[in-house]
């Protein structure tokens, strides 16, 4: 094992169907990374916009084979998570699969008014308006009900907000409640902040929903901030959010759908490390389970899936500069980035990415840790962050002057919405260009820039001294 190649090849399963190597030189999804990088530069952050379709048609496809496979009676429906990642380029991709939109703030409102305007989004879909809401945000959401979108819907996050649209929605409207989940044990606090306790939801429906005409209670909604994990947390809190569900429904007719919320995961490794198919029909199962010991309706189910949708389309590359030996067994790869700009979930959660390096894969490697821009000590990415050990190819610059690439991957959701996209980043390292690609109908890659790399100028107009 001599080689970085030999080192991928027999760590892990590989090559994949997402990851192969052709002359040395890593392809993701068929496409020539080197290619991109010789064309558009480093630090550089791709989207590949056919990997949304593919995520929501596969979980699609595992939801119908479940219910099948079960004899569900309930209705499946996938929505879009949007803060995961507002851009134009996703939204308008994964509406084209039939998907319904998940908000939570005042802003996304303006965004489903702009797509509604330019015949992208129709007024059957559904909105879920989810997250504590503010006067803006309740005053939109009940804007959309009463301009006709028949299926916005305010899920209620604390009892007295109801009140705002017992005041100011004129139309019919259906309307959810979350309830508040336990959080996991190693939580400083027990309880989520957000939602409505379980001992208040029968008196909030029965006091202050049941008797206005104008308000349904269709749908009950639980967030679990670990998403969806095959852990004794998610059963317990499933069922015990179902129990809740089967007891209210008993009192609520018009009590007909679910939303599970908290998403799939997205992989980490190159190594699948979780069973989709089996949890989609483990959830049903439980939810079959717990109403037929109930003795009520099975639920129509709703999903909002926002990481796994766009996470996996996401892709960071960067350049090694250079490198320094620090003592006498820590070796510094320093990248033309920072960890903390633009992979912010890397510094502040300890978040892993799948990481290769793009080119050198014929050469020998060495254990190293790549170092960021920033002046901070915490923009690092080691074993540390990463499950395994970091591995990459020897720098040989006197032999070979092309540098050593080095490519994070499934990078696509809320990397650049809490890096602040536009602004002025940590010791001003400037945001990286951003490409788009997508596949003609004949299968040919198409690219365009989305944002070229940021300009000096532009920071100095954001900081004041320029106008």
């Amino acid at each position: 094992m001599d080689t970085y190649h030999d080192l991928i090849s027999q760590t892990f399963d590989f090559p994949t169907a997402d990851f192969t190597v052709q002359e040395n030189e890593l392809q993701f999804h068929g496409i020539d990374l080197m290619a991109l990088i010789e064309k558009h530069g480093t630090p550089l952050r791709l989207t590949y916009l056919p990997k949304i379709s593919s995520q929501i048609q596969r979980a699609k496809k595992w939801f119908a084979d479940a219910i099948a496979s079960t004899g569900y009676t309930g209705s499946y429906s996938y929505a879009y998570c949007t803060k995961s990642s507002h851009f134009r380029f996703v939204l308008e991709e994964a509406l084209k699969n039939n998907v319904h939109l998940e908000t939570s703030s005042w802003f996304d409102i303006n965004i489903i008014r702009t797509l509604f305007s330019e015949g992208k989004f129709d007024k059957q879909k559904y909105i879920i308006c989810n997250g504590f809401k503010t006067e803006e945000y309740k005053r939109d959401i009940s804007d959309l009900i009463n301009d006709g979108f028949v299926n916005c819907m305010p899920i209620l996050d604390s009892p007295n907000e109801i009140d705002y649209y017992h005041d100011h929605v004129r139309e019919k409207c259906n309307v959810g409640m979350r309830l508040a989940s336990d959080e996991e044990p190693r939580f400083q606090f027990y309880t989520s902040r957000l939602g409505i306790r379980y001992t208040d939801a029968i008196p909030l429906y029965e006091q202050r929903i049941k008797d206005d005409p104008r308000f349904e209670l269709t749908m009950l909604h639980y967030f679990i901030n670990t998403g969806i994990k095959d852990t004794s947390y998610y059963w317990s809190e499933l069922s015990r959010f179902i129990h809740k569900y089967c007891e209210l429904r008993k009192v609520c007719p018009t009590l007909t759908t679910i939303d599970i919320g908290g998403g799939f995961p997205i992989q980490t490794s190159i190594q699948p490390e979780y069973d989709y198919p089996y949890m989609v029909s483990e959830i049903l199962r439980t939810i079959q389970r717990i109403c037929a010991e109930e003795g009520v309706p099975e639920p129509n189910v709703f999903t909002e899936f926002g990481i796994f949708t766009v996470g996996e389309s996401g892709v960071t590359l960067y350049s090694i500069l250079d490198e320094k030996l620090q003592n006498d067994k820590e070796l510094w790869y320093m990248i033309d980035g920072s960890f903390i700009t633009n992979l912010p979930d890397t510094w502040a959660l300890n978040q892993r990415f799948i990481m290769l390096a793009v080119n050198g894969w014929d050469k020998k490697y060495k254990k190293i840790q790549l170092g960021g821009l920033t002046c901070d000590s915490q923009d690092y990415y080691n074993a540390e962050k990463h499950i395994y050990q970091v591995f990459l190819p020897e720098r040989r610059p006197e032999r070979d002057p092309k540098p050593l690439y080095v490519g994070f991957f499934h990078t696509g959701a809320y990397q650049e919405s809490l890096s602040g996209y536009g602004g002025v980043k940590h010791c001003l390292i400037p945001a990286p260009k951003h490409v788009i690609l997508d596949r003609a109908e004949d299968g040919t890659l198409k690219d365009w820039v989305f944002a070229p790399k940021q300009t000096a100028e532009s920071m100095m107009r954001i900081l004041g001294y320029q106008q």
